[in-house]
């Protein structure tokens, strides 16, 4: 078995045969591949300026803003689910024309709790510590009450105050839902006497509608470096910043890949708004979590959007709405659940043995 991880498609490249592909490309990056009507410098004045400043060049000639305002993803949580905590809550009190049923309002609750609805998670949390038609149960209370205190809401906050912190595992309604791989083509049925092809390979999905050529561009180029795919770190692009170079959110995550400045720090990114050293920064950050978290896209989505502490400590996606709908996100626009990581880079994260007993689809080695 080999340090590194990668399949076929990602071999790596040699030095001169990255930098051969990096000089080919100068001419290209900024006069061809922008289109025209930008005003741009030709393909040789291009050959003279670096990758970094072929990035920033780039940005600086597209019409501002580069893009709309993106809604913040706090509390997304799909309809399906909030039909689940409606329904709980008419059974939980005896409305809308239902009989009171308590054992069944909890099990609505918490089938969305495990999608991570904070107001499920509240609600079935006041129900065990209050042993409102069912048994009280502090220990499991504690853990809801403090995952819809991480969502933001305020009772849930003055809750776990009060209660302290919560010990031991967290309870079944805040592990994950299973996660869905990508759906593969079968393959045809052979005719008599003949050995069945193998199916083809699913298409690569397509990159994001709104990704600027700059971007585009250099990450292609510069994520190899990183054994990463361009579609991954688009993808998180796209999902993080909505392909926005000036993006800073409320919690002051920067730029295109949404660095905090604690992330900025650990990985040497020293200007967190110059687009290059961004990504630079973000792509180091998610080399990283994929060798901590052994490939797999959604635990390496979950940690990037809420922290791999977060990640542990719920032994998988975190419930919190925000990350769960990340998470769907992310591995809708990269079409797998596994990538290839380098072992060398970090040693995995120890809590990988306990996802894999609550049955979360780790790749193994």
């Amino acid at each position: 078995m080999t340090a590194l991880h990668r399949p076929a498609q990602l071999a790596p490249r040699s030095a001169a045969a990255r930098a051969a592909l990096r000089h080919a490309t100068q001419a290209w990056l900024l006069a061809g591949a922008l289109g025209g009507g930008l005003g741009l410098a030709n393909g040789a004045a291009a050959q003279g300026l670096s990758l970094d400043a072929q990035l920033a060049a780039g940005l600086a000639a597209l019409p501002a803003p580069l893009v709309a305002p993106r809604p913040p993803m706090s509390q997304v949580v799909p309809s399906q689910v909030q039909g689940w905590r409606q329904e709980a809550q008419a059974l939980e009190h005896g409305e809308n024309g239902l009989p009171r049923d308590p054992a069944r309002a909890a099990t609505l609750y918490c089938q969305a709790a495990r999608h991570g609805d904070a107001e499920a998670q509240y609600s079935l949390a006041w129900m065990l510590t209050n042993g409102r038609g069912i048994e009280r149960d502090d220990a499991q209370a504690a853990h809801l009450f403090l995952a819809a205190a991480e969502q933001g809401m305020p009772q849930a906050e003055r809750m776990i105050a009060s209660m302290g912190t919560p010990l031991g595992e967290p309870p079944p309604c805040l592990r994950p839902p299973p996660i869905q791989p990508p759906v593969q083509l079968a393959a045809a049925t052979p005719k008599p006497g003949l050995k069945a092809a193998p199916p083809p390979p699913p298409p690569p999905p397509p990159l994001p509608a709104n990704a600027p050529a700059p971007i585009v561009n250099f990450v292609r180029l510069i994520a190899p470096d990183y054994q990463l795919t361009p579609q991954l770190v688009l993808a998180i692009i796209a999902t993080e910043s909505g392909f926005n170079p000036n993006a800073v959110s409320p919690k002051n995550a920067q730029g295109l890949m949404q660095l905090i400045p604690d992330t900025a720090a650990r990985f040497g990114v020293r200007k967190p708004m110059d687009p290059a050293q961004n990504i630079r920064g973000g792509m180091a950050y998610l080399r990283w979590l994929m060798a901590y978290f052994e490939g797999d896209v959604a635990l390496v989505a979950a940690a990037y959007n809420a922290g791999e502490g977060a990640v542990e400590r719920y032994r998988g996606v975190p419930p919190y709405a925000e990350t769960r709908d990340y998470v769907r996100r992310i591995l809708a626009l990269v079409g797998t659940v596994a990538h290839p990581f380098d072992a060398r880079i970090t040693t995995p994260s120890p809590k990988l043995g306990l996802m894999r007993l609550a049955g979360l689809p780790v790749p193994r080695r």
